[in-house]
């Protein structure tokens, strides 16, 4: 027994279903199952070779060992700034509009901290990557779940939305492209989002995780919208654009009061980006579009692979146009935590069950794109051999019958 009783955040902290399924995926391998680990979202890239050799040249950099400044290093700064102009025809003041942090989920905290109270409403898209959820219970915040629909590609009807929910809302969460199903929101419902924050009167939070990594249209950054500046923050990532995960590398931009509100926060909270992570993540946002164009053009491919493999099987896959994951339909008469449980233990294959993710995803699993495209072949190839898949129990089905 503890000698002192936790604080109501700490004991409303929910497991973490990426940790969770880590050790579902030890416990396998303990059994000798060869697992093909296909649910997390770990990068198998390696940042570019002129990316390393800046990386390098700044750990040799004398005032690089010195603690950075508070709000990210000036290059960094500007570099982000470059990247929003270049990329999006986005305009920053990098002093009073940008904020550097060490990955998405780290500006997301900071900003769920500054804008929420206990008993305030956070609206978030259904289903939605699990921190917000997780964030939100600790702060004992009310969640709106906005479900979204298939047939509206993975986007929830926010004209569906009711008056009196907006008008409780305190701040809306959006994320594209979309972990975890691969959405792509347009300039029409961004727009949409921003008209509706402005009467309403809320924050919208966009968690830019992933941009770059689309299959064909790119994802319009939230703060290209008109008015959006007036409302919103965006967080982007370095860790999948800069194939840099294990650095640690991105930023928050939008809106001057709420930038500031974050940085006073992490002022006192957070610690600095690692300057040699900020020297080589300022090369990555100043070097142009070719290598996140090459890392998009791979995970495509990838994507194929499986979509065309499990539609093949008799699986509905999504046909997301951008992110780096596969969003999977169970077949009928079972869910996702059946179907990953089948896949693990029969083919071998490692795969989030959909409602880690939420109520919306409770019949789809997850499947990661982060592996090289001959392992997704041969996870593929698996299910195919070890599984009832739907189309071999279509097949079944349709020769026992007796006319």
């Amino acid at each position: 027994m503890a000698i002192v009783q936790f604080s109501r955040q700490a004991r409303a902290i929910p497991p973490n279903v990426f940790e969770r399924m880590d050790r579902t995926v030890a416990a396998a391998r303990a059994r000798s199952i060869d697992v093909i680990d296909l649910s997390k979202g770990n990068p198998d890239g390696f940042p570019d070779a002129a990316v390393r050799r800046i990386a390098r040249e700044a750990v040799d950099a004398p005032g690089n060992a010195r603690y950075t400044p508070f709000d990210g290093k000036p290059g960094y700064l500007a570099a982000a700034a470059a990247w929003y102009r270049r990329e999006h025809g986005v305009v920053l003041d990098p002093a009073r509009q940008l904020f550097a942090v060490e990955g998405a989920v780290d500006g997301l905290a900071c900003a769920f901290q500054v804008l929420l109270d206990p008993g305030d409403s956070v609206a978030m898209v259904d289903p939605y990557y699990p921190s917000y959820h997780c964030m939100a219970r600790m702060l004992s915040a009310r969640e709106e779940l906005l479900p979204a629909r298939a047939d509206l590609g993975w986007l929830p009807d926010l004209d569906a939305v009711s008056g009196d929910t907006w008008d409780r809302t305190k701040l809306l969460v959006l994320n594209y492209p979309n972990n975890p199903t691969g959405a792509q929101a347009p300039h029409g419902f961004l727009a949409k989002a921003v008209e509706l924050a402005h009467r309403h009167r809320f924050a919208i939070l966009h968690d830019f995780a992933y941009a770059g990594l689309s299959v064909s249209e790119p994802q319009p950054s939230l703060l290209s919208i008109d008015g959006a500046q007036d409302v919103a923050l965006e967080i982007v990532s370095l860790s999948k654009m800069g194939s840099m995960a294990g650095w640690r590398a991105g930023f928050v931009a939008g809106n001057e009061e709420l930038v500031h509100a974050v940085k006073q926060y992490h002022y006192q909270m957070g610690s600095m980006v690692t300057s040699f992570v900020q020297d080589a993540a300022s090369y990555v946002l100043e070097s142009g579009t070719e290598e996140v164009q090459r890392l998009a053009r791979r995970y495509a491919r990838r994507r194929a692979t499986v979509t065309t493999g499990l539609g093949a099987l008799g699986y509905d896959v999504f046909d997301a146009p951008g992110g780096l994951y596969a969003w999977i339909g169970a077949p009928h008469g079972t869910d996702g935590a059946g179907l990953s449980a089948q896949w693990l233990e029969e083919a071998g294959v490692a795969v989030l069950d959909g409602a880690c993710f939420g109520r919306a995803g409770r019949g789809y699993v997850r499947m990661s794109l982060l592996q090289p495209n001959s392992r997704l072949a041969e996870a593929v190839s698996r299910i195919a051999t070890s599984c009832n898949t739907p189309a071999a129990a279509a097949l079944s089905a349709a020769s026992s019958t007796t006319w």
